[in-house]
């Protein structure tokens, strides 16, 4: 994919999702655990990019993410990845380290897990899957399977250069706040397509990871 055709930075704020926030009591190790095992009933929010994919008609690309929930003392936190700039797809973008799944890839956890020793040097054995999410499409072609895991400190991390700039991380309380939610627009040769956006300092998470997050917090608001 080449760079993106639009700045979402530039771009003006359609709306805020405003969704009340994922109760605090939930934010927790163990109640993530008794959630996914659960799996109470809930709808993923449809997305443009799923609309996208369907008129191409070519079957996408099957890949995963871990979605790395830290155990921090004052919370959990979300650590996500800034993109190096010179990718071909989705460069400088904000994302959940992971990629395509390979032949020899046992599962999508499997793949998560492969992709994140690779691309962040995060060794699974820090790793504790408690779930996976439902497949998120995204509009350049793949068919992204987002993993769960708690990981607890110490842990050390190697990013390859070639793949991450940076790596940092994001309170989970925040994200889990629709009032952090920001609904953008974009005209593109396909036509209006809506996203996610959400800023967070310095940091801008949207598109696909700000999808999939918005599925997470669908999930863990779910009566």
């Amino acid at each position: 994919m080449a760079k993106p055709l639009f700045d979402p930075k530039l771009l003006p704020i359609d709306a805020i999702a405003g969704e009340p926030a994922v109760a605090r009591e939930r934010l927790v190790p163990q109640w993530l655990r008794e959630r996914f095992a659960e799996q109470p009933r809930w709808t993923p929010e449809s997305t443009d990019e799923l609309h996208l994919l369907r008129a191409d008609g070519t079957a996408p690309t099957p890949a995963a993410v871990l979605i790395p929930l830290v155990l921090r003392e004052t919370g959990l936190t979300i650590l996500l990845t800034q993109r190096n700039a010179d990718l071909t797809d989705h460069p400088g973008q904000v994302s959940f380290p992971g990629g395509r799944a390979e032949a020899y890839d046992a599962d999508p956890v499997d793949t998560a897990l492969r992709e994140s020793e690779e691309e962040i040097g995060l060794a699974r054995v820090h790793v504790d899957i408690i779930g996976t999410m439902p497949d998120y499409y995204t509009g350049t072609g793949y068919r992204v399977t987002p993993v769960v895991g708690l990981i607890a400190p110490p842990f050390e991390l190697r990013p390859d250069p070639s793949e991450v700039a940076e790596i940092f991380e994001v309170p989970l309380a925040f994200l889990m706040d629709g009032m952090n939610h920001q609904r953008l627009s974009a005209e593109l040769p396909g036509g209006r397509r809506s996203f996610y956006a959400m800023p967070y300092g310095e940091y801008y998470i949207w598109g696909a990871t700000a999808g999939m997050l918005r599925n997470l917090f669908h999930f863990l608001r779910a009566d």
